[in-house]
C-alpha cells in the first residue's frame, strides 16, 4: 500500500472517530433534556474539547495530505469533504453542548410535560440523530441513495421548529411568569433546528465528494 492511501485511512478513521463521538454528544444532550439530568449534562460538555481536538487535527492533516501529495479529482474532492465535514461535526458539537448548558444551568428545569410533548421535541431529536446517523453511513459506504431521504428530514425539522414556536409564544402570553424560561427554551429549539441545516450540509459534501455534484444553495431564493 502507498504512503499516501495510508494517509487517507487514517484520515477517513479519524473523521469517523469524530462523528461518532458527536452522535454521542447529541444522545447524551437528549436524554438530559428529556430526563432532566444535569450530570448527563456535564458530560456532553466534557467532550466539548475531544471534539475541539478532533477537527484541529484533521484539519492540520488534510492540509499536509494536500501538500505533500497534491491531490486531485476524486481524492482532492474527498480530503476537501472531511475538512468541511469535520468543520460542520465541531458546531454540532458546539449545538449539543447548549443544549446540554440549559439543562447544567438548572433554573428552568420546568415540570411542565404538556407543554414539552406539544413542542415535539422528541420527536426532533429522533429525526436529527436519524440524520447524523444516515449522513455517518452515507461517507462509510461511499453512496449517496439515502441523500434525498436526509435532506427531506431536515424539512420535518423546520417545520417543527416553526410550529414550536407559536406554541411557546403563546404559552408565554399567556404565562408571563415562564418569560425567562421561554426564551431560553426558544433559543434551545432554534439549536436543534441548526443541527439539521448542519447535518444537510454534511450530506451535500458526501454528494460533491461522490458524484462531483455542488448541491449548496440549489433552490434557494433571495
Amino acid at each position: 500500500m502507498k504512503h499516501n492511501e495510508q494517509e487517507m485511512i487514517l484520515l477517513r478513521e479519524e473523521i469517523n472517530q469524530m462523528w461518532k463521538l458527536v452522535i454521542s454528544q447529541l444522545e447524551k444532550a437528549k436524554q438530559a433534556f428529556l430526563t432532566k439530568d444535569v450530570g448527563l449534562a456535564l458530560e456532553v460538555i466534557t467532550l466539548e474539547k475531544r471534539v475541539n481536538a478532533f477537527e484541529l487535527k484533521i484539519d492540520s492533516n488534510c492540509e499536509n495530505y494536500i501538500a505533500l501529495y497534491n491531490p486531485v479529482a476524486i481524492d482532492l474532492r474527498l480530503v476537501l469533504s472531511i475538512m468541511k465535514i469535520s468543520i460542520t461535526l465541531e458546531r454540532i458539537g458546539d449545538y449539543a453542548v447548549g443544549i446540554a448548558r440549559y439543562i447544567a444551568d438548572k433554573d428552568c428545569n420546568y415540570n411542565n410535560s404538556d407543554l414539552i410533548e406539544s413542542l415535539e421535541l422528541e420527536r426532533m431529536f429522533n429525526i436529527l440523530q436519524t440524520m447524523i446517523l444516515e449522513s455517518y453511513i452515507s461517507l462509510s459506504t461511499e453512496t449517496t441513495a439515502n441523500a434525498g431521504k436526509i435532506l427531506a428530514k431536515d424539512q420535518e425539522v423546520n417545520e417543527i421548529y416553526r410550529n414550536a414556536l407559536l406554541v411557546l409564544t403563546n404559552h408565554i402570553q399567556n404565562n408571563p411568569e415562564f418569560a425567562h424560561c421561554g426564551l431560553k427554551l426558544s433559543s434551545l429549539i432554534r439549536k436543534m433546528e441548526r443541527i439539521g441545516d448542519h447535518c444537510s450540509n454534511i450530506v451535500e459534501e458526501i454528494v460533491f465528494y461522490i458524484e462531483a455534484k455542488v448541491l449548496k444553495h440549489k433552490g434557494k431564493t433571495n
